[in-house]
C-alpha cells in the first residue's frame, strides 16, 4: 500500500512538472512568433519569409542570400534593436518583480509600486542635467568595443539609474524592517518615496536647458526610443547574467516563502540574501530603465498572470514570469507603434493602461486581502 500511495505521488509530480514544463516552452514558442511577427509589422510591412531571410542572412551569409527589396536594412538596423530592448527590459522587469515579491514576502511590490522606476528615471535625469559639468570630457568621450561605440555618458547614465533605483529599494525595505508594518505600510512607503523621486524629476525638468528636457520627457513617457545596438550590447549580458544569479537561488526563494524562520532553519542567511537579491534585481532593472524610461506594473503582471499558471514555485515561476513578461511588453510596445502609425505611442502609456486595470483586478479579486 506505501509503495502504491509513493508511485501515485511520483506520477502526480511528475505531472505536474510536465504541466509547468509545457507552459514556459508555450510562453517561449509565443514569444519567438511575436519577436518574427514584430519584425514584420510597421510602417513597411515585410512578410515572415523576409524577415528569417534578413535574419539568416546576417548570422550566415555564405548560405544565406540577402533579400531583394531590402528588408535587411529594416530588419537589423531598426527594428531589431528595438524589439531586443522591449525583450530584455520585460525580463529584467517581471523577473526583478517576482524575485521582489519573494523576498519582501509581498504579491504587490515590484519596480514600479516600490518607487524603483521613478528613482531611477531620477537618476538618469540627474546624470544628463549634471553630467557634464560634473564629469566633463569623461561624459563626452567614447570608446570601441567589438567596433561598437560606447559612451560615457551611457555608462554613466546606467550608473546613476542603478544607484538612485536601489536606494528607493533599500529605503521602503529598511523602513518596513524597523517598525515590522504591514504590506500596506510597505507598499505606500513605495508610493510615498516614487513621489520623492517624481519631485526631483520635475525640479531637474525645470532648470534643464531644451535638449536636457527633451531627453527627460522621453524618459519619464517611457519607450523604446534609446534602442541602439550598443544598448543591446550593454543590456544583454547585465539581464542575463542577473537572471541567471536569482534562478540558480529559486531554492532559497521557496523556502524564504514559508517565513523567515523556516529559511533560517534550513541555513539560509536571511538578511544577507535579501540585501544580496534586491541588489541584483535592482541593478538590472534599474539598466533597462536608464534606456527605456518609466514603464510600470511588467513586474506586477507577469508574475501573478504566471502564477495562476503554474504556482509559486520559483524554479519555473522565474523563467516563466521572464518570458512573460517579455511577451507583454513586446505586444504593447508594437501596438503602440502601429496603432496610430506613423505616429508612436509610448508604451509607458499603453503599460498604465494595462497595469493599471490588472492592479484592480488583483484587487478586487483577493476582496482586500492582497494588502492584509
Amino acid at each position: 500500500m506505501a509503495r502504491d500511495s509513493t508511485s501515485g505521488a511520483v506520477r502526480q509530480y511528475r505531472r505536474i512538472h510536465r504541466k509547468k514544463l509545457i507552459v514556459i516552452v508555450s510562453l517561449g514558442v509565443l514569444l519567438l512568433c511575436a519577436v518574427i511577427a514584430a519584425l514584420g509589422i510597421g510602417s513597411v510591412y515585410l512578410p515572415p519569409w523576409d524577415v528569417l531571410g534578413a535574419i539568416g542572412h546576417a548570422l550566415f551569409p555564405q548560405f544565406i542570400s540577402a533579400p531583394a527589396n531590402g528588408a535587411d536594412v529594416i530588419v537589423l538596423n531598426y527594428r531589431l534593436p528595438r524589439i531586443l530592448l522591449a525583450v530584455l527590459a520585460g525580463i529584467a522587469l517581471a523577473a526583478a518583480g517576482a524575485v521582489m515579491q519573494g523576498l519582501l514576502r509581498n504579491p504587490l511590490v515590484s519596480p514600479f509600486t516600490l518607487g524603483l522606476s521613478s528613482a531611477a528615471s531620477f537618476g538618469a535625469a540627474l546624470m544628463i542635467v549634471a553630467g557634464p559639468v560634473l564629469f566633463g570630457g569623461i561624459f563626452a568621450g567614447s570608446v570601441l568595443f567589438l567596433g561598437i561605440p560606447f559612451t560615457g555618458k551611457t555608462v554613466l547614465l546606467i550608473l546613476s539609474a542603478f544607484v538612485f533605483g536601489l536606494l528607493s529599494v533599500v529605503l521602503v525595505y529598511f523602513i518596513s524592517r524597523a517598525r515590522h508594518s504591514s504590506q500596506a505600510v510597505m507598499i505606500l512607503a513605495g508610493v510615498v518615496i516614487g513621489y520623492l523621486f517624481q519631485a526631483g524629476l520635475l525640479a531637474l525638468k525645470y532648470v534643464s536647458n531644451d535638449d536636457a528636457l527633451r531627453e527627460i520627457v522621453t524618459w519619464t513617457m517611457g519607450g523604446m526610443w534609446g534602442a541602439t545596438w550598443q544598448a543591446i550590447v550593454i543590456l544583454a549580458p547585465i539581464v542575463l547574467i542577473c537572471f541567471f544569479l536569482v534562478e540558480r537561488k529559486a531554492w532559497d526563494l521557496n523556502a524564504l516563502s514559508s517565513g523567515d524562520d523556516v529559511a533560517k532553519n534550513l541555513g539560509i542567511k536571511v538578511d544577507r540574501f535579501r540585501i544580496t537579491g534586491l541588489l541584483i534585481v535592482s541593478f538590472a532593472a534599474s539598466a533597462c530603465l536608464a534606456f527605456t524610461g518609466i514603464i510600470g506594473f511588467i513586474g506586477l503582471m507577469a508574475p501573478h498572470i504566471c502564477r495562476m499558471l503554474i504556482g509559486n514555485d520559483y524554479r519555473y515561476l522565474l523563467p516563466a514570469s521572464a518570458l512573460m513578461g517579455a511577451l507583454i511588453l513586446l505586444v504593447s510596445d508594437t501596438a503602440a507603434r502601429v496603432v496610430l502609425a506613423p505616429l508612436e505611442i509610448p508604451v509607458g502609456i499603453v503599460m498604465y493602461i494595462l497595469g493599471g486595470l490588472f492592479f484592480l483586478f488583483l484587487i478586487t479579486k483577493g476582496r482586500g486581502r492582497l494588502l492584509s
